[in-house]
Order: structure tokens, then C-alpha cells, then sequence
């Protein structure tokens, strides 16, 4: 299954507030790495952008002003997910926008009609660090994912920072690529112990049995 990473920019924080999209972006991987297929698009709001969001994003009214509806787009964007993970920081802000677009403009699709499987990254980072913040800068930095400007927010290199915070954080390599026979060179050989040959058994000397029970009882003395 390919898996994209999608991202939003907004007008504001709440689509019930009648705040509405202004960037869609999606990077797609496949099998760990990243295939250079991307879709993203600049929307009109045909309304105003809270000053707060602007400071976010730095797009203006008049930026947007020439920018496709989403009613013009929307299509392109639901083929490009089609049939693959999405995988997002923070779903349900982001599903929530598009999905209150679809139905703005009396379209009955929705983004969980098209994508296979929708995970929550953010979740998913909560997992694995518990009781610590978790946003995308904060992973950013966790995971020393350099080379992107982030003087402002942007859906397109958000996807890209998502995917490859989301690609260190499950233990994998972002670009390092490796030929299959340096690969195997890498890879150590797995042998099978055979019950039927006596294990080699290595005893230890009276010093190091000295030494480990000094070590024991230092511990036990931190301890208290």
C-alpha cells in the first residue's frame, strides 16, 4: 500500500467557525522511500484569514485572490489519495476541513471513501513519547530533520518534514539508499544453534567476581 502524508493551511483554527482551506499538499512514499509524485494546491477562501493564521503561514488574501475554488480542485485531490494511507498530523483537524469542504459545495464523497486507512501521527507519537510535546516542531527537532525553511508554515514542506519525521520515528532511513549487494554485506549471518554440539562455557575469574559484587554493593549503597 503507498502511503501519503497530507497536510493543511487555513484561515483559522475551526471549520465550524466557517473558516476554510487555503493549501493542500500530499507527499507519497512507497516501500520506505520517497517516490517524487506530490500534489498541492493554493485555494481561494473568498473570505477573511485571521491575522494569527497569516502569521503562521504568511499567505494573504491578496496571494490567494487568483487561486482555484476548492469545487475546481477537489477531484484531482481525492484521485491522488486514492487507495493509499493517509497519514497525518493531528487527522482529525485536517479531515475535518476538507471533509466540510466536500459537503459545503454538495459533493457526497469524503476523504475516508477514498483513502485506504487514515492514521493519526500525532497518536502515534504520543505512543512512543509519552507524557512529552509532541507537535511537528517539536519532532522536528527530536529527530534532527534539517534542510527545510520554516520561517513559515506550508503544507507541501510539512508533508515532507512529516514523512521524514514519521520515517526516523518508526526506525527507518530517509534517503539512504544502498545497493542490494551492500546491503547484504551489512547484514550479519543468523546461525542456528545445533542442540546436538556442547556450548562453549567461559568462567569467571575470582577478580571479576570481586569486581562485580563491588559494583553490586555500590548500587545498593546509592540506593539508600
Amino acid at each position: 500500500m503507498k502511503q501519503i502524508f497530507l497536510d493543511t493551511e487555513t484561515t483559522g483554527l475551526d471549520y465550524k467557525s466557517g473558516h476554510k482551506l487555503i493549501e493542500i499538499a500530499c507527499v507519497e512514499i512507497e516501500n520506505r522511500k520517497f517516490t517524487g509524485r506530490e500534489y498541492q494546491s493554493y485555494l481561494n477562501p473568498n473570505r477573511a484569514i485571521d491575522p494569527g493564521a497569516v502569521k503562521v503561514h504568511g499567505l494573504s488574501q491578496e496571494f490567494l485572490s487568483d487561486k482555484p475554488n476548492f469545487i475546481d480542485v477537489y477531484s484531482d485531490l481525492l484521485e491522488f489519495i486514492k487507495g493509499a494511507e493517509l497519514l497525518i498530523h493531528n487527522a482529525e483537524f485536517d479531515i475535518g476541513f476538507i471533509n466540510n469542504e466536500l459537503a459545503l459545495n454538495n459533493i457526497a464523497e469524503r476523504v475516508e471513501d477514498y483513502a485506504a486507512k487514515i492514521t493519526d501521527t500525532l497518536l502515534m507519537a504520543r505512543q512512543i513519547h509519552p507524557g512529552q510535546r509532541n507537535s511537528l516542531e517539536v519532532l522536528t527537532e527530536r529527530y534532527n530533520v534539517r534542510g527545510y525553511d520554516r520561517s513559515y508554515h506550508g503544507a507541501l514542506v510539512d508533508s515532507k518534514i512529516l514523512g521524514e519525521v514519521y520515517l526516523s520515528m518508526t526506525g527507518g532511513q530517509t534517503n539512504l539508499k544502498l545497493a542490494p549487494s551492500v546491503q547484504n554485506s551489512l547484514n550479519p549471518k543468523i546461525n542456528k544453534v545445533d542442540g546436538t554440539k556442547s556450548l562453549l562455557r567461559i568462567k569467571a575469574t575470582d577478580k571479576e567476581n570481586k569486581l562485580h559484587e563491588e559494583y553490586l554493593s555500590s548500587i545498593l549503597n546509592n540506593e539508600n
